[in-house]
């Protein structure tokens, strides 16, 4: 790597002591002329981000080509190949957290059916009743054909009353139960019991909704404190679910830090017998980590730009992920570890990972609860 011209004198002007050489013995600092042409500053920033783009690259093949290797040659002291691990850790999680974990932004739109929408699926129902006809289960299974076709038209009669307004909905809830009273009716019964409960979910819109319909409950209709307390829960998390969402993934990063020392913890419990010290155990983690990162930089914008998140090729791509996982880590752990037998822990470590993973979401999910409320 070019290092620009040298100075002759053989003071360092960051500590003052006397250098021998082109370096500093002391402070370890270059004993370089302090003005340079613009090309040389150039050639020398250059030459610098190339002296780091090629350790990156020695240090990135075999950490992903050779599991536990890179480790095993860093504790070993061989260390001028690679890139430090801590460093290259918050190189590479910057860049996933940047280009792979971007936030799902959903949008919360009415549900409303067209006109055009609701004659088509009464079209679709007198095509079902065509077909039945056709089939001859009119005429031989009447029962059965009746329960078909009322099954569809609830599911259409469901989709209609959940586009109407809050306003409609009480009207054609009010006529339905006076039918009904009129004349009993088991299917009526089911669809007024279908539609009351749409029409408390849009009511109970808002925790104060919910407030002013229970006081006009009868008395052994009223939610008790902890139904309440469940239900404020839900209309919040409801409310503010985008905002929960986005700060959730916002403290993700946060999230994979801190359980990262704990994972190093739990690898470290189930090969005890080894003897290895806490430290060494962590940079295992952190290579393992930064491994995990690097897939999911090229994986997962493929997934959420290019095939979409639901698709087969996204599914087989995931399954492909979690694959090279369960054989990163069987590798990993036998080179690292020297053993042979290493199914039982790494499940075990799985098992303890996901444990921690869902605790401590569930601690920030409550967290940003009461932060929101």
């Amino acid at each position: 790597m070019s290092a620009g011209k040298y100075r002759k004198e053989h003071n360092c002007l960051n500590c003052g002591s006397h250098v021998e050489k082109h370096y500093c013995s002391d402070c370890g600092q270059p004993n370089l002329e302090l003005k340079e042409s613009f090309w040389g500053f150039i050639s020398h920033s250059i030459a610098h981000y190339f002296h780091f783009d090629n350790k990156f690259f020695q240090t990135l093949t075999p950490l992903l080509t050779q599991p536990g290797q890179v480790t095993l040659d860093y504790l070993a002291g061989k260390r001028a190949r690679y890139i430090n691990p801590v460093s290259m850790y918050i190189f590479v999680s910057i860049v996933y957290f940047l280009v792979a974990y971007s936030p799902k932004h959903t949008s919360k739109e009415k549900e409303h059916v067209s006109v055009e929408t609701q004659n088509k699926q009464r079209a679709a129902l007198d095509s079902v009743d065509k077909r039945l006809g056709a089939a001859g289960i009119l005429k031989h299974a009447p029962g059965i054909a009746n329960d078909v076709k009322q099954g569809i038209k609830e599911d259409i009669d469901k989709s209609t009353f959940k586009s109407m307004t809050f306003h409609q909905q009480t009207t054609v809830l009010a006529d339905l139960k006076k039918q009904n009273k009129a004349n009993r009716s088991d299917s009526l019964s089911r669809i007024i019991t279908k539609f009351s409960e749409i029409h408390d979910e849009r009511n109970d819109s808002t925790y104060e909704a919910y407030l002013n319909r229970q006081k006009h409950l009868p008395l052994m209709e009223k939610d008790n404190w902890f139904e309440r307390m469940i239900k404020k829960r839900s209309i919040t998390l409801g409310e503010k679910s985008e905002v929960i969402e986005e700060t959730l993934e916002h403290n993700r990063p946060k999230q994979y830090f801190l359980l990262m020392p704990l994972l190093a913890l739990f690898i470290m419990w189930n090969f005890r017998r080894n003897h290895i010290y806490y430290l060494d155990h962590l940079i295992f983690t952190i290579h393992g980590m930064t491994a995990y990162f690097i897939i999911s930089i090229f994986t997962q914008p493929i997934i959420k730009y290019i095939f979409g998140a639901d698709s087969i090729v996204s599914s087989i791509i995931k399954i492909g992920v979690v694959v090279w996982i369960c054989w990163y880590m069987f590798k990993a752990l036998k080179v690292f570890y020297q053993r042979q037998k290493v199914v039982g822990k790494m499940l075990m470590i799985f098992i303890l990972y996901y444990v921690a993973f869902s605790f401590t979401e569930m601690i920030m999910l409550n967290l940003i609860y009461y932060v929101a409320v």
